[in-house]
């Protein structure tokens, strides 16, 4: 990875993509820390160091820790990738997106602009819920001065807010399709990716300050062991593959031979990637919300606070873990579609050797697919409890920066940016036939 790194800084275009794309990412970080006009600051800072952001964690996660600092980039890259997750789940269902899809480039552009829109809609839905969170004072209910973070509540001011967060998330999706189109990688991946490595450095040392001076470092260089076993092992089956080979037939067209040619379906042990426990986080997300914003004292809502708010109740761990299988399951039967693979092979006069063409293939690719989601399944779910375990272990109520979402997406972002890295290299390198 490094050798690639270094390699591309000595290729001029390369090297001004990659500057363009720290650049921006700095920028970002930057936007992360300025405050959204009407928050008093200070009581903001002082209940964020008393905060169990437990409930709010995973938006906060792909905020950067803007949202719980009530900045202008506070609902960070969550509203798109909530728009994204809809549209492709719609494409399943509606024709007409469908059909858009299979467009190619146009359809692609025109469903991407329906993101966009979709996107400015959550914005403003979840800007006005957070901002309504905060006035009332239940964004910071365990601190003492949580009802003084707005200390105007009036209806100008909360459109401000909320127009204002709404505008940020609008900036970073911008910022985003900058990096995409000038820069290296997918953008908003890369800002993804910005967010949660930099909490990394704060949490790790949160959890050195939690223990005493000697068990404070065991602490520290146990859960930095720990994090580098886990990333070993997520790149380890992230990278892991079933390749199903596949053989097109020749075929004779005037007096030239056209196919003949072996290629394969690479069919991944983890196919669904992070978005199931993007799913799950979001769902068990929802009752809580509910409870804390009602207030509700009836047996229900008490039930809901004692075992959902916090991730190291078994009740929370096991049914976290029950919905990323399910969600695993669900996420890959909507995207991988077996009888249009077969289809297409069948078209094209393509085969599986020893598979007949048509719905024998499709059984099979289905057969195949349900094998290797099982593993990547409960891979998934044993890599989201990773922080929760951690967090029992140590007796400790800091967050375990090493595990879960965090990982799969530091990894997966790591990985493709690479990828594409060692892509342009090799294009600018390859002498091929001049030689």
């Amino acid at each position: 990875m490094l050798s690639a790194f270094a390699r591309a800084f000595k290729t001029p275009d390369l090297r001004k993509k990659l500057l363009f794309t720290l650049g921006i990412m700095v920028l970002f970080r930057m936007g992360a820390h300025v405050p959204v006009p009407g928050v008093n600051f200070v009581a903001v800072n002082t209940c964020v160091k008393q905060a169990n952001n437990g409930l709010f964690g995973l938006v906060n996660l792909f905020s950067g820790g803007a949202l719980l600092q009530l900045t202008i980039f506070a609902l960070g890259i969550m509203p798109y990738i909530t728009a994204s997750i809809i549209l492709q789940l719609l494409t399943v269902v509606i024709p007409r997106l469908e059909a858009l899809k299979k467009e190619g480039q146009a359809g692609t552009t025109k469903i991407t602009q329906y993101t966009r829109y979709l996107t400015i809609a959550l914005a403003i839905l979840q800007g006005t819920g957070i901002v309504a969170t905060a006035s009332n004072g239940a964004l910071f209910s365990s601190c003492p001065v949580g009802n003084q973070v707005v200390p105007d509540t009036s209806v100008f001011r909360i459109m401000v807010m909320v127009i204002t967060m709404t505008a940020g998330t609008t900036m970073i999706m911008w910022l985003g399709e900058l990096i995409t189109d000038r820069g290296i990688g997918n953008g908003m991946s890369i800002l993804i990716f910005t967010s949660i490595a930099s909490g990394f450095p704060g949490q790790l040392w949160a959890i050195k300050k939690a223990g005493t001076l000697a068990s404070g470092w065991i602490d520290f260089f146990a859960v930095l062991g720990v994090g580098v076993v886990v990333v070993v092992l997520v790149i380890f089956v992230e990278q892991a593959q079933r390749r199903i080979p596949v053989q097109y037939a020749k075929r004779m067209i005037g007096r030239r031979a056209f196919g003949g040619t072996s290629t394969y379906i690479p069919l991944k042990v983890n196919q669904a990637g992070v978005i199931p426990v993007i799913f799950a986080s979001s769902l068990l997300y929802i009752p809580a919300l509910v409870a804390q914003l009602t207030s509700s004292k009836a047996g229900w809502a008490i039930w809901i606070q004692n075992n959902f708010t916090k991730g190291d109740h078994p009740i929370y761990m096991a049914t976290y873990f029950v919905l990323i299988v399910f969600f695993a399951f669900f996420y890959v039967a909507i995207s991988f579609n077996p009888e249009e693979v077969a289809d297409n092979m069948k078209k094209y006069g393509g085969f599986i050797p020893g598979i007949r063409a048509g719905r024998p293939t499709a059984e099979y690719l289905n057969y195949v697919l349900t094998r290797i989601t099982w593993p990547g399944s409960l891979y998934l779910g044993l890599i989201a409890l990773i922080p929760m375990i951690g967090l029992v272990a140590l007796k400790q109520s800091t967050t375990i920066p090493f595990g879960g979402t965090s990982i799969l997406i530091i990894v997966g972002v790591g990985l493709e940016t690479v990828k594409q890295i060692e892509s342009q290299l090799q294009q600018r390198n390859y002498e091929g036939f001049l030689r």
